[in-house]
């Protein structure tokens, strides 16, 4: 095209060479600054940061929503009474962003340092569930028994801890929540998914969102060995939906007193089509994916055999895994059936048991549409906090993001619980310890670690009902996992570890560059790109956050 056209006056592309002149008179410097301000408000949006909003309000933070029966005892008694659920939650400044919180969480966590004694329970149908115990008396400088460390007759409230998706005990959150419970007096027990928490799958059934057979068994067990002890149950993001779905199919015939369940996603349904919306959700849901597919490289004889392995190493999603895996070993016909029958959304009508329920509006992972508003207030059983920021399983707290405000809750919650007169008691007996109603599970030969650090099946039967019990002075030491000759329900024997831990830690520490590996993916965008623009924004606020910063943002 000959240029005298944009010269021409009378050309139609003149106004452009105007609009061109005028531009170019502009300084680079002013393109350059208006790129940053969209650039920060893009990724302020994107990142669903609510730092101004919470310097408008004057770093207060923002009221806890609770939702209830008008008539719920469980309100009037129990949480009118909790000073934490009444008051406001606000979030680390720094981290004032649901997903620099979950991200933050992930990484650094700051649990605290302690160590679990290990106890194996095998369940009737041939599992293994790994049951962590920390006491009281382990964190107040009490002496430590070895073995029998709870009697009969003890009355001290026993917390089960149920952890989320490919978590268990040595999670940064579940550290925080056990160590909280055991300072207050309490004793502590992590009911560890199978193949998870450092032992092998030893049956044909695994693990997903709504298997609540483990947790039923251990609350009985748990209930026959230490009948005089209340028992109280925590689950977290899928621990939660368990926990629900439980208490949902029991109903009266529970043995637990109190629950709480926390960042739990309620209908699988609506979370599988919430986390594969948006950019910033899908990265969530590849770390997940990367994290199962860790899980199952860990026991890929067992998978190999049972679902479709090269489908399993070729999913990008959780529902790519859930379609490959889980429907194979579950006898799901199809994803959406297997979501349909294990979202505890369907159960809460049906809960029997004083049940407080804690969900950020701001989930990165467990949307707020999911949540049954409704169901939860015709519920007198049922209180329902919803806080608008925290993200999943952070609500990190004060300047230093020392504590996490959940863990505070909860605390209170059970112990105004526990001295009140409304702990649940069961009314009638479960018929059988090793209850396995509705279940048809196929025995398999018994598996152990081989040599390179994967699972492989090896002869012998496995004793069934039998409980092991041993100091665990490391978080990587591995259960022996041989048969039992004894066929009483609570034999306790010692573990030798001599000849599994050199490859048990090279088979978790391949689980653990899996996890790293998709955190970091999830993070590293976020971090990079949008870090540089808070710190500018900060510095420039700087005068007026002296100013106006009360002396409550000091952590308590």
């Amino acid at each position: 095209m000959d240029f005298s056209s944009f010269t021409d006056r009378s050309s139609s592309l003149y106004p452009y060479h105007l609009l061109f002149n005028a531009l170019s008179l502009i300084p680079f410097s002013h393109y350059f600054f208006a790129f940053a301000v969209f650039s920060f408000v893009f990724l302020y949006n994107f990142f669903e940061f609510h730092f101004f909003s919470d310097l408008f309000l004057r770093f207060r933070g923002s009221p806890i929503g609770l939702t209830y029966h008008p008539s719920s005892p469980i309100y009037n008694d129990v949480v009118s009474h909790c000073r934490i659920l009444h008051g406001r939650y606000l979030a680390t400044p720094w981290l004032s962003s649901p997903h620099f919180q979950t991200c933050f969480l992930n990484f650094f966590g700051r649990p605290p340092a302690f160590s679990y004694r290990r106890q194996i329970y095998h369940a009737s149908d041939g599992g293994t569930i790994a049951l962590d115990w920390l006491m009281h008396s382990d964190v107040s400088g009490g002496r430590c028994l070895m073995n029998n460390a709870i009697s009969k007759d003890d009355t001290t409230p026993i917390v089960v801890v149920i952890p989320g998706l490919t978590s268990d005990s040595a999670a940064a959150y579940v550290k925080h929540i056990v160590f909280n419970m055991a300072k207050r007096g309490w004793n502590v027990v992590v009911s560890n998914h199978r193949g998870l928490g450092g032992v092998s799958i030893t049956s044909d059934c695994f693990y997903n969102a709504g298997w609540t057979e483990d947790i039923r068994v251990v609350i009985n067990y748990l209930h026959h060995e230490y009948p005089k002890a209340p028992l109280f149950a925590v689950g977290t993001s899928i621990g939660a939906n368990v926990l629900v779905k439980y208490l949902g199919e029991d109903g009266e015939r529970t043995h637990v007193a109190g629950a709480v369940a926390l960042c739990n996603p309620w209908d699988l349904m609506i979370g599988d089509r919430f986390i594969c919306r948006r950019l910033v959700q899908k990265f969530y849901d590849r770390a997940l994916a990367i994290g199962l597919q860790g899980y199952a490289k860990l026991h890929e004889t067992r998978f190999a055999r049972l679902a479709n392995w090269e489908g399993i190493k070729k999913s990008r999603s959780i529902r790519d895994f859930d379609n490959h895996a889980t429907c194979h070993v579950g006898k799901f016909e199809t994803v959406d059936t297997y979501y349909r029958y294990c979202s505890s959304s369907y159960y809460v009508g049906n809960v029997s048991v004083p049940l407080l329920c804690i969900s950020a509006l701001d989930d990165p992972v467990c949307t707020r549409e999911a949540i049954p508003w409704d169901e939860c207030r015709a519920n007198k059983h049922i209180v329902l906090a919803t806080p608008k920021h925290g993200g999943h399983l952070a609500f990190f707290e004060g300047l230093t993001a020392s504590g996490l405000w959940w863990v505070r809750a909860v605390d209170e919650f059970l112990l105004v619980l526990h001295s009140g007169p409304h702990m649940h008691v069961q009314k009638e007996e479960t018929s059988s310890l090793h209850s396995s109603e509705g279940t048809s599970i196929d025995q398999g030969p018994y598996v152990n670690i081989a040599e390179d650090g994967m699972v492989a099946a090896m002869s012998g039967e496995q004793t069934r009902g039998q409980v092991e019990e041993h100091p665990s002075e490391a978080r990587s030491d591995f259960v022996s996992e041989k048969a039992r000759t004894s066929e009483q329900h609570t034999d306790i024997q010692d573990v030798k570890f001599s000849n599994v831990t050199a490859t048990v830690r090279r088979c978790l520490n391949q689980v653990s560059r899996q996890n790293q590996r998709s955190v970091w993916m999830l993070t590293l965008i976020a971090i990079v790109t949008s870090w540089p623009l808070l710190g500018s924004a900060f510095i420039f606020y700087r005068k007026k956050l002296r100013k106006i910063l009360p002396a409550t943002l000091i952590r308590r």
